[in-house]
């Protein structure tokens, strides 16, 4: 039972610094996204 507890925090934690990562990724992407469109639209 602790093995499964202790397996469920690492997960946990993982997933939370995934998360933040993840939202980095997104960003740039929207950013990136944003600026082609910009560029498509006013160029």
């Amino acid at each position: 039972m602790q093995a499964i507890h202790n397996g469920y925090r690492g997960l946990s934690l993982l997933m939370d610094l995934n998360w933040d990562r993840g939202l980095y990724f997104a960003t740039i992407a929207l950013a990136l996204g944003a600026g082609a469109w910009i560029g498509t639209v006013y160029g």
